[in-house]
């Protein structure tokens, strides 16, 4: 009986009205913005991206208390500094002012370089440019007018993603602490295009800082294990572990400071969003790994792989996998999860985007930890990384979606720093299936409306 659910592998997608998801943190991206009008530093872009080096959209994870301060990656100081080795001197430069003007026109290149039009048709460049020769052809007489007109701007792309961040709520977002010791992490390119992974933010008196780490810290390795080559959601994974543990974090201090290793105790942890149990079927001839997976945190691939190594080893004959109600979180956690599943060189997921960056083929690098056949149960609130998995499992033929249509989300948000610590919130891309399909306001049709023969 079971068998005879993977005959058809085909999707199934409807068009549903796009339903904005509860509002939680979208993911922060790594991202480079030149323009030929201003120099490499006009802006920053913070790295939480799932695919150029971390995270996701719906963080679902708590901000640390408000009695806990973060440390601005750029404002705080008064200079930028840069380390000339070969001199032995640090060379300081100020930072450049910026007018009410130059602060709206920033956020219309952010757009105009990177703004994807999810299918509403409301942007193009000759509107766009129009739009800036209006905006601008009047003074701007404060800075809380800039702010004012920021936003009515990314209110006329009609993406309900899109938005203008204050500089308050732009340091909260920052906040959101997936490593369990205060602290996010990015990838920085170097010179030589090799990556590293670097301290963005860092909780005040929290664990890490109160360790002896700073922000700018590079990170070289975490319990003995060296970091070069993973990106900065492995890192992060690596950090967590059940509360008041130790972990030990060997950094680099600046470009040219000295090399320390920390113990640091762990107070902030991720709660296992993984449960899982074995259930007889079929007059106790065969059993089904039943695994619920409430969302994609940086525990998700960690208990996921204890859970189904469990249960094969109790001798599962298939498995549920259930992601009901499941908003997302972390979308490299759910790429991960979808790896355990598929064969090696099976696609995981496509990313179409106007930056090169944000165009990607995503592919599994090793053989399934487990081959057994897969159910997926999904409803109206299986969103974002939940359908990456869940399309991922069933175009590649390793599993069945059982329920209802999925929720139909999968844009790609990155959050840009303006240069007076302000932010937009801008939808730079969109996941698609391996079979070429459009999740987002479309859904996922399912195979089954629920199991058959139950």
């Amino acid at each position: 009986m079971m068998v005879a659910l993977f005959c058809s592998c085909s999707l199934k997608l409807g068009v549903a009205t796009a339903r904005q998801l509860p509002s939680y943190p979208p993911i922060i991206s790594s991202y480079k913005h030149n323009s030929p009008q201003r120099s490499p530093e006009w802006h920053q872009t913070l790295a939480f991206h799932a695919l150029a080096g971390t995270l996701s959209f719906g963080l679902l994870l708590a901000s640390p208390p408000p009695s806990l301060s973060l440390q601005s990656p750029s404002l705080q100081s008064p200079t930028t500094q840069f380390c000339l080795e070969d001199e032995g001197v640090v060379e300081e430069v100020a930072p450049e002012s910026v007018t009410n003007e130059g602060i709206v026109e920033e956020a219309w290149e952010i757009v105009n370089d990177s703004f994807l039009d999810a299918g509403r048709h409301r942007w193009s460049p000759d509107m766009w440019l129009q739009k800036r020769e209006d905006i601008l052809s009047s003074s701007i007489p404060t800075r809380s007018k800039a702010h004012d007109v920021i936003r009515r701007m990314l209110a006329s792309l009609g993406d309900p993603y899109t938005r203008f961040l204050s500089p308050s709520e732009f340091s909260k977002m920052a906040r959101y602490d997936v490593t369990g010791i205060g602290v996010n992490l990015r990838e920085i390119p170097d010179d030589n295009g090799a990556i590293k992974v670097k301290v963005l933010g860092i909780i005040l008196d929290g664990p890490a800082h109160s360790a002896g780490v700073r922000q700018g810290d590079e990170v070289l390795s975490v319990n003995g294990v060296e970091i070069k080559g993973k990106s900065a959601f492995e890192v992060s994974s690596l950090l967590q572990g059940p509360k008041e543990t130790f972990v030990t974090i060997e950094v680099k201090h600046g470009n040219c400071g000295p090399v320390q290793s920390f113990k640091v105790q762990r107070q902030i942890t991720a709660r296992t969003p993984v449960f899982y149990r074995l259930e007889p079927v079929e007059n106790g001839a065969a059993s089904v790994g039943y695994i619920r997976l409430k969302e994609f945190n940086a525990l998700a691939r960690k208990d996921l792989v204890i859970a189904m190594k469990h249960l094969q080893d109790s001798g599962a004959s298939y498995f549920v996998l259930d992601l009901r109600d499941n908003l997302g979180g972390l979308v490299q956690a759910g790429i991960e999860a979808a790896k355990l599943f598929l064969n090696e060189g099976d696609t995981v997921t496509y990313t179409v985007g106007r930056d090169p960056q944000f165009q990607r083929t995503i592919v599994a690098e090793n053989a399934p930890l487990v081959t057994a056949p897969a159910i997926v149960l999904v409803n109206n609130r299986t969103a974002s990384a939940s359908e990456i998995v869940a399309t991922a499992l069933h175009d590649n033929c390793r599993a069945v979606l059982v329920g209802d249509r999925t929720f139909g989300k999968g844009l790609i948000q990155s959050v840009f720093e303006l240069h007076d610590g302000s932010g937009v919130v801008v939808t730079v891309g969109k996941y698609v299936t391996p079979n070429h399909m459009d999740i987002n306001g479309n859904g996922v049709e399912p195979d089954f409306p629920r199991i058959p023969g139950y």
